[in-house]
């Protein structure tokens, strides 16, 4: 479909729920191909999330959100949707992410603890079998992510490329840490579940009173895969007092689970996620045209090494050590103008 026939298209879902097409502003855009506009008419609003369906998930995220909702979650009500055309109308939370509520002054520990909280009821609510309709986090789908270091950030570090021995040795370490992820029983995995994408809500109350965004990609995974997005942010750094109570909360909200196991996964996600935004963040620069993220990436090779030193990590950081020069764990230069 042409830009132009899509606009038209918009309009006329506008118009169809009682919207004025020219009555909205951008609110977002970001790293993937949504845009959100905030709709007026009169004192009522409502935010428009444009996602081509070729490109994004706009039926996903419909799905996901009433599921959160069925487990007493602030998603977005879903006012109405065009899934095919990839249009859809969502409730207003505001503007107070917690990132906003962050650089306005607020506390940092509890913030995080409220969205400790949320997340805690999200995983004890789950149950197995709740749905069939969402795919598994699976080593195969964990593995593709990790490649994006090696397929991205070392051809932009590096002149030479590295051989087809080493990346068959970083695959293969990989996959021996990742059965570890077996240990412990699935969950729903939001997969950005950080201070961008969680809101203040007021008028409501505990877990209700944060609002939660951008979880159309949700798979079913390991439990410690949103926590390690919480508190091992790529896009600020955060107090370790922070980390350490948050860590304490969510396991004594969870009692039942078994921490050992839980702490190897956390470790172990905590490597192949900061892996992954690296090469996603080089990608961005590279492909895409967008070197701001780069500024996040020396905070994140912090993560990746740190993570690295966990017992549960030995075969890839056998492998880092013998491939991946410390020298060379920085931002790549952001790539010149053609």
């Amino acid at each position: 479909m042409t830009a132009d026939r899509r606009a038209t298209r918009l309009e006329h879902f506008l118009i169809e729920q009682g919207w004025h097409p020219d009555d909205r502003a951008t609110l977002a855009a970001d790293a993937s191909f949504r845009r959100y506009d905030r709709l007026r008419r009169g004192a009522e609003t409502a935010v428009l999330m444009d996602a081509p369906p070729d490109k994004e998930r706009p039926a996903a995220f419909v799905r996901i959100a009433r599921l959160l909702q069925a487990f007493g979650l602030s998603a977005p009500k879903i006012l109405a949707a065009d899934e095919a055309e990839g249009f859809v109308l969502l409730e207003d939370f505001g503007d107070r992410t917690f990132t906003v509520a962050l650089a306005e002054g607020a506390e940092e520990l509890p913030l995080y603890l409220k969205a400790v909280e949320t997340l805690a009821t999200l995983q004890g609510r789950w149950q197995p079998g709740t749905t069939t309709e969402i795919e598994a986090y699976g080593a195969e789908e964990l593995l593709r992510e990790v490649r994006l270091l090696t397929d991205w950030t070392w051809p932009a570090l590096s002149v030479s490329g590295l051989q087809p021995d080493a990346v068959n040795a970083y695959e293969a370490a990989w996959r021996e840490v990742f059965v570890r992820l077996e240990a412990l029983p699935s969950t729903l995995v939001l997969r950005d579940f950080h201070v961008d994408n969680l809101m203040e809500l007021s008028g409501r109350e505990g877990p209700d009173a944060v609002g939660l965004l951008d979880f159309q990609d949700a798979l079913i995974g390991h439990p410690a895969y949103d926590l390690v997005s919480l508190l091992e942010d790529a896009r600020r750094d955060i107090e370790p007092e922070t980390v350490d109570a948050s860590l304490e909360a969510y396991f004594a909200a969870l009692p039942a689970l078994d921490s050992p196991a839980f702490r190897d996964g956390y470790a172990i996600l905590g490597a192949q996620r900061a892996a992954k935004i690296i090469g996603i963040f080089t990608r961005l620069d590279r492909r895409d045209g967008k070197p701001n993220y780069l500024r996040h990436v020396p905070r994140t090779w912090r993560h990746l090494n740190r993570s690295l030193a966990h017992p549960a990590l030995t075969p890839v950081a056998a492998w880092f050590a013998a491939h991946w020069p410390e020298n060379l764990r920085l931002s790549p230069a952001p790539q010149e103008a053609a």
